[in-house]
């Protein structure tokens, strides 16, 4: 087990990665205020490792209460949240127990919202299950719900007090899930982690093969990344913008699809493609640069275009993007494979060429 902290004043928690942590609850007891527990989690991710987690706890002598969603970006929202606080009222649940996310990004975004919102504030622990969570979403307290006109528009910052990363539950994980927290992985390397993403040029195969000494390896240099990314501006005033590289196309094409047609990994691909050819326009990259990131993704199997969208219809969606200030679009490009800069400075003729440019079918 690999142990990293981030230390944010006042409010540090420890990211545990390994095999075999999901029963651990020494890791667990600790982080509790008072020996009661809700476990969320979801119709997919529940038969296979509810009970081995709530039966854990339940043997360490701590109440449980479960509460067992639908599967899927489309029930984000305000319904499935309300569901969530209907059992910790009817169960008595208090501002001292704790949450414990048992899923992906999207019960970890829902379950942290849930946290922040209950009783203006309870604890919460993230258990993820899926590689996108397990290397982004459950690090770094971003939590949020969405709504029909733009992906993750009501939220909350609100950090975890434990992320417990157990990569032996990627071995139940969908080879599709798998590829898409990939392109979470790949985007570290291409704003600010050079040499993680030669390490995936080389060693992409035992990534996809679930090799646990690759997986354990790509984790935790991704979880560190971000780490220190969050400790640096947690509140996404600078830095931590650059995380989101790809995600404004990324997340016009979640909402204008429809929530959970393309997976967030899938969108951030085709997004992060539309920013290289941008990029390239303006001269910042050059066509060489835009063909290594292409090929990258598409060794890992992830889109490397749009889904057939008018531009006109990916900038009204993009124009919702969190990053917009004062009327603007602000988009993170890159100024070399390595690094990016997040920027006001691209005409929108220019955004919507790179846009056409990586469209099926325009």
């Amino acid at each position: 087990m690999e142990t990293l902290n981030l230390a944010l004043s006042g409010r540090a928690y420890p990211i545990h990665v390994g095999r075999g942590l999901l029963e651990n609850t020494d890791l667990i007891l600790p982080c509790l205020r008072q020996p009661k527990v809700a476990i969320v989690t979801n119709t997919t991710v529940g038969p296979l490792y509810l009970q081995r987690l709530a039966g854990a706890l339940r043997h360490a002598g701590v109440e449980v209460a479960e509460v067992v969603l639908p599967d899927g970006e489309k029930y984000k929202n305000w319904q499935t949240l309300n569901s969530i606080f209907d059992v910790l009222l009817e169960r008595r649940c208090e501002r001292s127990t704790t949450l414990i996310a048992l899923g992906g990004g999207v019960i970890g975004d829902m379950t942290g919202f849930a946290a922040a919102c209950y009783q203006r504030g309870m604890p919460f622990i993230q258990v993820p299950t899926t590689l996108l969570a397990q290397v982004d979403s459950s690090v770094g307290g971003k939590t949020a719900i969405n709504h029909p006109l733009g992906k993750n528009m009501i939220g909350a910052f609100y950090q975890p007090k434990l992320v417990l990363v157990d990569t032996d539950l990627l071995t139940s994980l969908s080879i599709r899930q798998l590829r898409a927290g990939l392109a979470e992985i790949i985007k570290i390397g291409l704003i600010r982690d050079l040499p993680l993403l030669e390490w995936l040029e080389d060693n992409l195969d035992g990534v996809l093969e679930r090799d646990p000494k690759a997986l354990e390896y790509a984790i935790c240099t991704s979880c560190a990344n971000k780490a220190e990314v969050v400790l640096a501006d947690e509140h996404e005033h600078g830095e931590r913008a650059l995380l989101n590289l790809g995600h404004t196309f990324g997340h016009a094409i979640e909402t204008g699809m429809g929530y959970g047609e393309w997976l967030h990994g899938e969108a951030v691909s085709a997004g992060t493609m539309m920013a290289a050819e941008l990029s390239c326009q303006l001269g910042w990259i050059n066509s060489s640069d835009v063909s290594r990131i292409e090929r990258l993704l598409m060794r890992a199997g992830l889109p490397v275009v749009g889904p057939a969208m008018a531009p006109e219809r990916y900038l009204e969606l993009m124009m919702h993007d969190k990053k917009v200030q004062d009327g603007r679009l602000r988009l993170v490009l890159f100024n070399q494979v390595g690094r990016a800069v997040l920027s006001d400075a691209a005409p929108l003729p220019e955004v919507t060429k790179a846009i056409i440019a990586r469209t099926a079918d325009a």
